[in-house]
């Protein structure tokens, strides 16, 4: 039997209710709609009995979350984060149902519900790779954690009252110091999230680059950084005062950076996979999310009574 995994924001009741259906709907069809755990727990809390007759299976329990073919998320870009760092390892494409404000990793809208679960139901769907980050910490000799993210690390100062002092650098060499708020690095997906919001280029998914972005920085350069895939991107602490700083992944995972440590930041191995039905180009994604304004647009110039061909040197 197909199974689905159905991921939601269990803490919405909107997010629940839409769970309980595309559950439903999958059963119907004769998939197998299939949970994590604690997700089925919070959900039939709130749901009560409207799951009993469906008989969803326990992710790792009762189907592998690698015999999944697809996960479905309800929920905004928070959402769908938080499942891209559940189910990264397994490979398990995502496809976001938008229940938020922006939901720009999202493939479709609350309003497309049915229609969502009859693209996986009829398997009419891409599978996209998405750039993502590994992230290393050390002070001196000392490894001090690892973490990974789809759209950004960023490194904050953990004291509203004072600066932090930074240096960044690429590939070893150092490129500038300087006192901040703090330095984003980001992938293609995340150039439209935090690192937008600091200043930084919207950069098309297709892209490979990656961006470095400083955030507030008392200095004269400071500029948002384009970089290329294989460099390694570094950021020290300075050891001027006690000031710590906080690195934050994906704005859910973080991890205290004490004054002198080193943060390294490369492109990953293991890719987040998207489930993509839209051949929407990604300026149109752009402008309905953003709601940018167009008016006045006339578009690609199409000749209608060609010129006849003249010299080269006649060309202007």
């Amino acid at each position: 039997m197909r199974a689905v995994l159905v991921l939601a924001h269990t803490g919405r009741r909107d997010a629940v209710d839409a769970a309980v259906t595309v559950a439903s709907n999958l059963h119907a069809a004769g998939l197998r709609p299939v949970m994590l755990r604690e997700d089925l727990e919070d959900i039939s809390v709130t749901a009560g009995d409207r799951l009993a007759d469906i008989g969803v299976a326990v992710a790792g329990q009762d189907v592998s979350l690698s015999a999944c073919e697809i996960g479905m998320v309800l929920g905004g870009d928070g959402s769908i984060l938080r499942a891209a760092h559940r189910v990264r390892h397994a490979r398990l494409p995502l496809m976001g149902i938008n229940l938020g404000h922006v939901g720009f990793l999202a493939e479709s809208e609350r309003t497309q519900l049915d229609e969502s679960v009859q693209w996986v139901i009829d398997q009419n769907y891409t599978v996209e790779e998405r750039m993502t980050l590994d992230v290393q910490v050390w002070q001196a000799d000392k490894h001090l954690g690892a973490s990974w993210a789809l759209n950004e690390a960023s490194i904050e100062k953990a004291s509203r009252q004072r600066m932090i002092e930074l240096v960044i650098e690429i590939d070893g060499a150092p490129v500038s110091a300087f006192g901040c708020d703090g330095v984003v690095m980001s992938t293609p997906t995340g150039s439209t999230a935090y690192a937008f919001s600091a200043g930084g280029p919207v950069v098309w998914p297709e892209v490979q680059a990656m961006v470095m972005v400083p955030i507030s920085a008392h200095a004269l350069f400071a500029r948002p950084l384009v970089i290329d895939p294989v460099s390694v991107m570094g950021v020290e602490l300075l050891q001027r005062g006690d000031e710590h700083g906080i690195l934050w992944c994906d704005g859910s995972r973080s991890m205290e950076l004490p004054a002198g440590a080193r943060v390294e930041v490369t492109r990953s191995d293991t890719p987040v996979l998207l489930a993509r039905v839209h051949r929407t180009p990604f300026s149109q994604r752009l402008v309905d999310k953003f709601n940018l304004p167009t008016t006045g647009w006339r578009g690609p110039v199409e000749a209608v009574h060609p010129l006849p061909a003249t010299d080269a040197s006649q060309e202007v």
